[in-house]
């Protein structure tokens, strides 16, 4: 589909809400990449690299609505493959190495919000492996403490061959010091994943909701945004405690901290971005905190971009060939798509307008 054109369709279809919203800066980073569009209304984006040929990458991405779904895009934004008719899918991740009858399996999870629970994909394929899913906050009782929303997933090395993937998940309401809930995913015999709680965790200011998570598995750490809060830090592991280790952005957003992507210049720096949705920006982190203090989190940049009142985003440094030799920044957009940005373009931004 012609470039041109899809810019054309997103501005035809945003423009009119956009009275009510923050409008698109002049100085907007442009996405390389607009996707199709979906039948409802996209939320989060998750990036899987194919392993064979990362040029043959794919980025899943939920349709949130009753009846939406799971949808595949090639790197041109082109949707190659669906799952759809589930019950509101809000947040979605992806994660490498599941054994699963002897053969490693790379995996998307998300939440299935309305049906109160996780549902499993193997990939590339988007097959469920989860026999109907694994229900999330049993026993919760107020008024959507169920409703399933982020999820984030942590790969722990248990030995050379043998990994464990857990899914930290959050809700549209729920307690202070439990808002999220971390599952060990389980291999049954039958070959099908189930879930079992490890961890309650998260402290919430009650101000609106936590929704975006996202985890550093190399660092080990896990981020969320407590929206028109600030962005909570954590250790992924449940064997490290429960402690906060950092509370930023407090005074960095217009309103609300939604989507959280971490770019990884290597095993230890980059970047954490966190999307100030009613601004249009992206507020940028570094992902290694200061000298001497690992867990402060200065506002390094704040970068404007052209996706409209943006929830979830993902990046990825990989090479996925000459159009993104240094890798890719996905964030949602109104108008029922995903943009994909060249890192190269952002991370110039970031180089050449530090807020000092």
């Amino acid at each position: 589909m012609n470039k041109l054109f899809i810019w054309s369709a997103f501005l035809l279809l945003t423009s009119a809400c956009q009275d009510s919203m923050a409008p698109v800066a002049d100085n907007a980073i442009k996405p390389t990449i607009i996707t199709e569009p979906t039948p409802n209304d996209t939320d989060d984006p998750a990036i899987w690299v194919n392993p064979e040929d990362p040029t043959q990458s794919l980025i899943i991405g939920t349709d949130k609505e009753v009846g939406g779904g799971l949808y595949a895009y090639d790197l041109q934004g082109k949707i190659v493959n669906k799952y759809i008719d589930m019950e509101r899918p809000n947040n979605v991740d992806v994660a490498y190495g599941l054994l699963i009858n002897g053969k490693k399996t790379d995996i998307a999870v998300t939440t299935e919000r309305k049906a109160h629970r996780l549902r499993v994909f193997s990939l590339p394929e988007l097959t469920p492996i989860d026999n109907g899913g694994i229900p999330i906050f049993e026993g919760e009782t107020g008024e959507e403490e169920r409703d399933g929303m982020g999820v984030a997933l942590y790969t722990k090395q248990i030995d050379s061959t043998h990994v464990e993937i857990q899914a930290i998940v959050g809700r549209k309401t729920g307690p202070s010091g439990s808002y999220l809930w971390q599952y060990n995913l389980l291999v049954n015999n039958d070959g099908t994943v189930s879930g079992e709680v490890i961890r309650k965790f998260g402290a919430y200011s009650g101000k609106k909701e936590i929704e975006a998570i996202a985890v550093d598995n190399e660092l080990g750490y896990v981020y969320c945004s407590d929206e028109t809060a600030g962005v909570r830090k954590y250790y992924a592991d449940p064997e490290k405690g429960n402690e906060e280790l950092a509370f930023f952005a407090q005074e960095d957003a217009e309103r609300d901290h939604e989507g959280i992507a971490i770019y990884k210049k290597d095993e230890k720096t980059g970047y954490i971005l966190v999307s100030n949705q009613q601004n249009n920006t992206f507020l940028v982190y570094k992902r290694e905190g200061e000298t001497g203090n690992p867990h402060e989190h200065t506002l390094i940049a704040d970068i404007p971009v052209s996706t409209v009142e943006c929830d979830g985003a993902d990046a990825l440094n990989v090479n996925f060939g000459s159009q993104f030799p240094n890798g890719i920044f996905v964030a949602m957009s109104n108008g029922k798509v995903f943009h994909i940005y060249d890192w190269n373009i952002l991370r110039n931004w970031i180089d050449q307008h530090p807020i000092k």
